[in-house]
Parts: structure tokens; C-alpha cells; sequence
């Protein structure tokens, strides 16, 4: 025997988040308090016919114990929770876009957040400056809308490659607007040899707000209907990077009697150094290991401002950095320049190459 329906106790669903507006529910209850859609004075036949051949598996068993008003209403919540899944389903993919080296791939996330899906050509422990894409990743390349270039050495190489397997593909120069300056060869030119440009602009807060603006004007262009999005998420990344500027400003603050030089083995933070007074004594130069008289020269001069640290990168052979070390009674410590979690990297660093000079 069925149980009578009581009336209060049938609750229909809930309905679901973030649906579009859909003016016929309020029509439709108000055909169901009349009991009858052909009694309705506003009635759409339509509308009726399609209501009548809608089918509802879960309402079905309770139709029997609802009223013909009840019965409609139900069906119009039915309705509506199908448009609702139809809507959700309709939502349109991110955008797959490719970028170097890590720090990257945070810059594109903040600013283009759930909008975008960001894949890193250039894995973690790997040098930019030869890196040679995998077949997969090239594979991947082929329906990437957008490839976020920075600079570095092996774009040089790869772009037209990648271009030319992607010709719709949006190469986007996030470099642009910055002013690079040569790499530091710490005095030592080679003869005769143009020196290269600088392209560690990631290391620079100033320079990674510039990169950002780049980030969210190609995000525009390639997704106008978001741009409101864009350009709110790229003012909270602004903040961000300002958050990070200032907490280096602190360190510094507090560790203003320090010497402001500090040895590294590949010269990456020369802006980094720029923007903050700093001096970076390099060990290599050009990729190349120093010589014997250029070795005694900077364990000297390592003495003499009192250095105890030498910091290196992962990707980069230690023997040079250490026996550096061994030399002036210091330590060799990893500093990889190329991490994915910018900030926190920065601030780490700043506290790092400070606490290696006396």
C-alpha cells in the first residue's frame, strides 16, 4: 500500500551552482497552480507538448501521489536540473599553452588561472640554454594555441621547428619591453667575442611584473570573452610580486653590514643582483670553466671580501665551485634559480647569498 503524500515533507532537489537564468520556471509554476497547462491563460503549447514528453525515472514513482499541480512542478524542476547539466557540460575547454623553463609556469597559472592549462617544455634538473624537446612534447606543441617564449638559448633553435609543425600556434615574446644588459663575465671578455645578453629576466621581481603584462594581453587576445578575468588575476599577481620585492627588501634591511658580493659558479642573477645593489662574482663564463691564473684570481678576491659560500645550480657541474671552496675554508651550496615556486625561491636565495659573505 502507498504511503499518502504529506504535504511539506517531499523536498525537491537542491538546484546546482552557477546556472543561467531560465525565465519559463516561473511560467511553469504558475500553469501548476492552475492544475492544468490547456488552463492556463498564458500557457506556451510548445512549451506543453514538450513538457508532456519529458520523461523523469525518479518523478515517475512519485506521480501518483502528487497533485497535477505538484506533478508540473516537479517536471519543471526536472528541466531545469537537465539545462543545468547541459550548461555545465557546454562550459568551454582551457586554452593549452606551453612555456620554457618553471617559474613560467606559475606566471601563466596566476594570470590565467582555471582558464588555462600549462605544460613546461623544459623539465626540472635540465639547462635551457641546449635543451632539446622530446617527440611527446613536440607532439603536444602541435595543438598548443599559445607558446609563452622568454628568452632563453634553445628557443633560438626551436621556435621555427615549432612553428612550423603549428602554424596557428601563438608565439608570444614575454621579454618584450625589457631592456636585457650583457651577461656578467665578472671582467674577463673573451677577445674578439660579442658578449651575449642576459636572459635570467625571471630573477628580476620588476622585470617578471612586465612579463606578466605580456601574459595577460596575449590571454586577451586569444580569449577576449575571459579579459575581465585576466586582467583581475594579473592585478593579484602584480601584488604578489610586490609581496616578494618587499620581503627581499627586509632581508636586505637586516643584513645591511654584510658585503653586498656574493660567488656563484653561472652567472644567472645579474639583474637580480641589479635591482638590489647587489654584486655577483661569477665563476664561469660563457659556459666555460676558469682558468688556472683566473681560479687563483677569484679565490683571492674571495678571501678578501670574505666569502665562505660558493653557490651553484643543479644543472651545473660542481668540480670548479668546489674546489673554490676548499680553497678559501667555505661550503658549496645549491641555489637553483630555475624552481617552479618563484617566490619562496627568491626570498630563500636573498637569505642564502647574504648569509655566505661575512
Amino acid at each position: 500500500m502507498r504511503r499518502p503524500f504529506v504535504r511539506g515533507r517531499y523536498a525537491p532537489p537542491s538546484p546546482c551552482y552557477n546556472i543561467p537564468s531560465f525565465p519559463d520556471v516561473t511560467r511553469m509554476r504558475n500553469v501548476g497552480r492552475k492544475d492544468s497547462i490547456a488552463g492556463s491563460s498564458d500557457a506556451d503549447p510548445g512549451l506543453a507538448q514538450t513538457m508532456a514528453n519529458l520523461r523523469f525515472p525518479l518523478l515517475d514513482g512519485l506521480k501518483d501521489t502528487l497533485s497535477p499541480g505538484q506533478r508540473l512542478l516537479s517536471l519543471a524542476i526536472g528541466l531545469f536540473l537537465a539545462v543545468c547539466s547541459g550548461w555545465a557540460a557546454a562550459t568551454p575547454p582551457s586554452l593549452p599553452v606551453e612555456v620554457s623553463i618553471l617559474p613560467q609556469k606559475l606566471f601563466v597559472t596566476m594570470i590565467g588561472g582555471d582558464r588555462v592549462s600549462v605544460s613546461v617544455l623544459v623539465p626540472p634538473g635540465y639547462e635551457p640554454a641546449d635543451y632539446s624537446p622530446s617527440p611527446s612534447q613536440m607532439h603536444a606543441l602541435a595543438t598548443a594555441r599559445i607558446y609563452f617564449a622568454i628568452g632563453v638559448p634553445f628557443e633560438d633553435a626551436w621556435l621555427p621547428k615549432i612553428r612550423a609543425i603549428n602554424p596557428r600556434l601563438e608565439i608570444v615574446p614575454t621579454q618584450d619591453g625589457i631592456q636585457k644588459m650583457p651577461m656578467d663575465t665578472g671582467g674577463r671578455i673573451s677577445p674578439g667575442k660579442p658578449r651575449l645578453l642576459d636572459p635570467h629576466i625571471w630573477l628580476s621581481p620588476s622585470l617578471v611584473r612586465i612579463q606578466g603584462m605580456n601574459i595577460r594581453d596575449a590571454l586577451i587576445r586569444a580569449d577576449p570573452q575571459h579579459a575581465a578575468i585576466y586582467r583581475l588575476n594579473y592585478l593579484r599577481f602584480a601584488r604578489y610580486v610586490n609581496s616578494v620585492d618587499e620581503k627581499i627588501l627586509s632581508i636586505l634591511a637586516a643584513h645591511r653590514r654584510r658585503t653586498r658580493t656574493f660567488m656563484v659558479f653561472h652567472p644567472a642573477w645579474g639583474y637580480f643582483a641589479r635591482d638590489y645593489g647587489l654584486r655577483q662574482l661569477p665563476i664561469e663564463i660563457e659556459g666555460k670553466d676558469p682558468a688556472p691564473r683566473d681560479l687563483v684570481r677569484l679565490i683571492h678576491e674571495a678571501k678578501r671580501l670574505g666569502i665562505k659560500t660558493v653557490f651553484v645550480e643543479p644543472q651545473f657541474s660542481k668540480h670548479a665551485a668546489t674546489a673554490i671552496a676548499t680553497a678559501i675554508g667555505g661550503q658549496v651550496v645549491a641555489v637553483d634559480p630555475l624552481a617552479e615556486n618563484w617566490g619562496a625561491n627568491l626570498v630563500a636565495a636573498t637569505e642564502a647569498l647574504l648569509s655566505g659573505s661575512r
